[in-house]
């Protein structure tokens, strides 16, 4: 049995990144900083083995993804299960709104509240957590004994660190989700373990960490 090396990418910087705004399922695209960001991932794995390449369907992880597949050359497929955590009525907004005006909701956000889905079909971490392991698994499945990369969203990121570290909903972040940050995990068909996180060495300037992007 062969293992799948997985290189993990968030998406670079958006101007919703910078006002704290909450993205989402929205389709928002990278600022000139976040597209700076991408072409610095994709030099930054230049010369690397990349059998292929998969992005969430959004714009601003697929644009970081196709500045991947430009330097290395490897397949890019798209897969919206890779999308970020849908959050409802809350998308478009910032969390200073929400907790204004929903306080309750506002409190089981914080709290990390497993069970809790944003009002209007958004995804509970439970849901979310669910849909990355399957993806994930499905994908890694298909390329034991290579390395891909995926390219997604600081919720995807998240749910990636806890799984291969075996942390629980509520265990405080110890650990960055920085935009187009390189990190790197190992799948087996026992799950997946940690090799190397948050790795920004290429880039030359600081991106927003904005968790709910």
């Amino acid at each position: 049995m062969h293992a799948t090396r997985i290189i993990a990418i968030r998406h670079g910087e958006t101007t919703w990144n910078v006002d704290g705004r909450i993205q989402g399922h929205l389709d928002i695209p990278l600022n000139d900083t976040g597209i700076w960001q991408a072409e610095q991932a994709g030099r930054a794995l230049e010369g690397e083995s990349i059998a292929a390449i998969y992005s969430s369907d959004l714009q601003r992880a697929h644009v970081t993804a196709q500045a991947v597949a430009k330097v290395s050359g490897a397949p890019l497929y798209t897969h919206q299960g890779l999308r970020e955590r849908c959050f409802g009525d809350f998308q478009g907004r910032t969390f200073k709104d929400v907790e204004a005006s929903q306080p309750e909701d506002a409190q089981l956000w914080r709290t990390r509240n497993p069970a809790y889905a944003p009002p209007g079909g958004g995804d509970s971490l439970i849901a979310l957590r669910d849909r990355i392991a399957s993806t994930v698994d499905e994908i890694a499945r298909q390329h034991e004994g290579e390395q891909i990369v995926l390219v997604a969203h600081g919720g995807v990121l998240d749910v990636l660190y806890r799984l291969a570290t075996r942390q629980d909903f509520q265990a405080p972040r110890t650990w960055e989700l920085a935009n187009a940050a390189i990190n790197r995990l190992l799948w087996t068909r026992e799950g997946l373990s940690l090799v190397g996180w948050a790795d920004t060495a290429h880039l030359q300037q600081g991106s927003q960490d904005e968790a709910h992007s």
